[in-house]
């Protein structure tokens, strides 16, 4: 009995990650250590798995970073940021979720996709050609990830 419950994981896990590989989600993730990442930080990155992480930013030129939940949760606010133009954020999540807030002013611009989950990129934002505009690269299987305000 033991030997089918295990061999039908092993099966599924493998079956998960190759499905994962061939979409490019994990792509560049493995083998990286996350750096700290804190309040006054101009570019993040973020790696909770198995556990929870939050980041209220007060960057005063925030460029980008990069953002993975493994079976955990991530709550990223740069609603006190000022966000450069062009700024660029990876955002993966694997079972698990992450809300990312931004603030008013900063337009939205990105794209993701999803295996099993969903992604909501609330686009758009001011009009004005002098806004800042934010690129987010959102991707995830088996989870949720929701950029908006």
């Amino acid at each position: 009995m033991w030997r089918v419950i295990r061999t039908v994981f092993l099966l599924f896990t493998g079956a998960v990650l190759g499905v994962l590989g061939a979409a490019g989600l994990l792509r560049g993730w493995f083998g990286r250590r996350a750096g700290a990442a804190d309040a006054s930080s101009d570019e993040i990155e973020i790696v909770a798995i198995f556990d929870g992480a939050e980041l209220t930013s007060q960057a005063s030129a925030f460029r980008g970073g990069r953002v993975l939940a493994w079976f955990g949760g991530i709550d990223v606010d740069l609603r006190g940021a000022t966000i450069v133009d062009g700024a660029e954020l990876d955002v993966r999540a694997l079972f698990g979720g992450i809300a990312v807030h931004v603030p008013a002013g900063v337009r939205v611009d990105g794209h993701g996709r999803a295996i099993l989950g969903g992604v909501d990129l609330s686009s758009g934002g001011p009009d004005d050609p002098g806004t800042p505009t934010i690129v987010v690269r959102a991707a995830t299987a088996f989870g949720g990830i929701s950029v908006g305000r």
